[in-house]
């Protein structure tokens, strides 16, 4: 029997044994799933949307594997839901939004629709105390912000953009989840994959997390999280604070990733994500000419706004008032090379 069979490619991390390294699943969605029928819902929401607007947060840069905005206005997104992988188109005309969904959870998909073109949004609840908002917030009536439902989906990509450039982060996450992910069923063309599964997470080696650029700090707050993947997941059904609670019981989980996370998952109007990088100073230029501001100077700018201060942080965003850069782009580090 000797030399019949290749080894199998093993990983002693673990205390006592030794564990499979995931394969690399890059094989083409098979016929059979592209050839299934699409489940199908047609809905009308009572007020005006945008849905790359909506939906945008989602997208984990230009080459996500799991968003894909299509240039007949089209959205694509791909989900690990609680009935098993699924992908979602979404359109939108004359007022009516056509779904449709592929893949094991497709029907969870398409129940999760409305919350996740904003349904249990009240933009109503805003008020603007600052003409810039008043302004912005007239100009895109379509804003809603999403609620996926979805926990994990939203807090590993979180994780790896803690404390690098967002190039750095796309990559390590654009990288992982085509390496270690499923093709996505439906007709996109194998251009869409899901995010692995927790357990799929744990067990990626500690070289290919080097590779993609995520130190050991972020990996192991990664790892620590999937562990506890169920429980986790149960913070979507939660109110915004008791849901960041939960999150931040995980070490390498602070204010600034649970806000992060609960503002998609949960969709939190009021959750500021306190510790960004840039965001105090461009609000600070927006409502004060203070492009200096810190976190507690922003908070202070958006106490008007409590309640609804993350939706007054995403309209100044969209506004384009940002103060102008007075030095290089950092440059991205490349651990990988290290």
């Amino acid at each position: 029997m000797a030399g019949r069979y290749a080894p199998r490619a093993t990983r002693t991390s673990v205390r006592g044994g030794r564990l499979a390294i995931p394969a690399q699943k890059t094989s083409p969605p098979g016929r059979a799933a592209e050839a299934a029928p699409a489940r199908v819902r047609d809905w009308t929401p009572p007020w005006p949307l945008d849905l790359r607007l909506t939906l945008g947060p989602l997208r984990r840069g230009p080459g996500d594997p799991c968003f894909h905005a299509a240039p007949d206005g089209s959205v694509w997104r791909t989900a690990r839901t609680p009935a098993g992988p699924g992908a979602l188109r979404v359109a939108a005309h004359a007022g009516t939004v056509r779904a449709e969904a592929w893949g094991p959870g497709a029907d969870w998909l398409l129940d999760a629709l409305p919350a996740l073109l904003g349904e249990a949004d009240d933009p109503s609840a805003f008020t603007p105390r600052h003409r810039l908002l008043a302004v912005t917030e007239r100009r895109r009536p379509g804003l809603r912000l999403t609620r996926t439902g979805l926990v994990l989906a939203e807090l590993i990509p979180s994780i790896l953009e803690q404390k690098v450039t967002t190039d750095e982060a796309y990559r390590a996450w654009r990288l992982l989840v085509r390496k270690y992910g499923e093709v996505a069923p439906g007709p996109h063309g194998g251009r869409l994959y899901v995010v692995p599964e927790p357990r799929t997470w744990a067990l990626v080696p500690s070289w290919e997390w080097h590779r993609a650029g995520v130190d050991a700090k972020r990996s192991s707050t990664i790892l620590r999280a999937v562990r506890v993947a169920g429980r986790l997941e149960e913070a979507a059904a939660m109110p915004p604070p008791q849901a960041r609670e939960r999150l931040e019981l995980i070490p390498g989980i602070g204010p600034w990733t649970s806000a992060e996370t609960v503002q998609r998952s949960n969709g939190a109007p009021d959750e500021v994500s306190v510790g960004d990088y840039h965001l105090p100073g461009i609000v600070g230029h927006a409502l004060a000419d203070r492009r200096q501001a810190d976190d507690d100077e922003m908070l202070a700018l958006l106490e008007p706004y409590v309640g609804q201060r993350h939706r007054a942080a995403r309209l100044i965003l969209l506004s384009g008032r940002t103060p102008p850069r007075r030095a290089p782009r950092m440059t991205p580090g490349d651990i990988a090379a290290l």
